[in-house]
């Protein structure tokens, strides 16, 4: 039984991957696009900028010195990937890491059928894709939104990467909290259990917002409006994704009960 339920939720996941694929390449690859012409502009007045200094350098007799530290760098940043074998990867990335998370979140489900959530195994199906999204998603794009590729200093990426995978375990953990309040307060007035499990979510995420530090690495003179489309269309991508898992496996579900 779990054997076809994890191959349920790995088909499922493909699928909603495949979703999103064709999301973000409608919606997010056009900014990405944009921001790597404004990368490659910025890229390109450098190296004017260093050729007209070389030339400077030999009309007065300097060495080449100062061409080595500001030119030549051009062929350094070329991509060892075409755009084309980008997009290609993006469909692949997102089928693969759809398979994943398809076959974790039927664990998952497994795991909480007939103990918590809703009776109703669509329901309980959408209910803990809903909170995947809010754990695993919303709360860190709270704190450290996404941002194109021209945006972000190489030199800090661990330190990002780590901040951001704290993030996703206190959205882990406080969703987890929220639901073992909401459960152990079932005989409670249901405005006090609804009240109780949000202020559980809710409290550790705004004390990690405050305690957090800050990432700011946004260029001067980037456009905000590329800077704030990508980031929806990056938010939309996980919500497609999220959205096509709890309504495919709903749809997958073959038993049906009363909420």
């Amino acid at each position: 039984m779990i054997t076809k339920l994890i191959a349920r939720g790995m088909l499922v996941g493909l699928l909603a991957g495949l979703l999103a694929a064709v999301f973000a390449y409608t919606t997010g690859e056009p900014r990405i696009d944009r921001a790597i012409a404004l990368e490659e502009a910025a890229a390109a007045a450098s190296q004017a900028a260093g050729s007209h200094a070389h030339e400077t350098a030999e009309a007065t007799g300097h060495s080449h010195e100062t061409t080595q530290a500001t030119g030549h760098s051009h062929d350094e940043g070329e991509a060892l990937v075409s755009r084309d074998g980008q997009r290609f990867g993006l469909f692949l990335a997102l089928g693969l890491y759809g398979v994943a998370v398809g076959g974790l979140f039927a664990l998952a489900y497994a795991a909480v059928r007939g103990r918590v959530g809703p009776r109703s195994e669509p329901v309980l199906a959408i209910a803990l894709a809903s909170a995947a999204f809010t754990a695993i998603v919303l709360v860190p794009f709270l704190k450290y939104p996404a941002n194109p590729p021209a945006v972000g200093d190489p030199e800090t990426i661990n330190q990002r990467t780590v901040l951001y995978l704290v993030a996703v375990a206190i959205g882990l953990l406080s969703v987890a909290a929220g639901a073992a309040t909401h459960r152990y307060a079932a005989r409670s007035e249901p405005w006090l259990r609804w009240l109780a499990t949000g202020a559980t979510v809710l409290l550790p995420v705004a004390a990690a917002w405050i305690l957090l530090p800050e990432i700011d690495e946004v260029p001067q003179g980037f456009p905000a409006d590329l800077l704030w489309d990508f980031r929806i269309a990056s938010l939309g991508t996980q919500a497609v994704f999220w959205l096509g898992v709890g309504a495919l496996f709903a749809f997958a579900a073959r038993r049906r009960s009363p909420v």
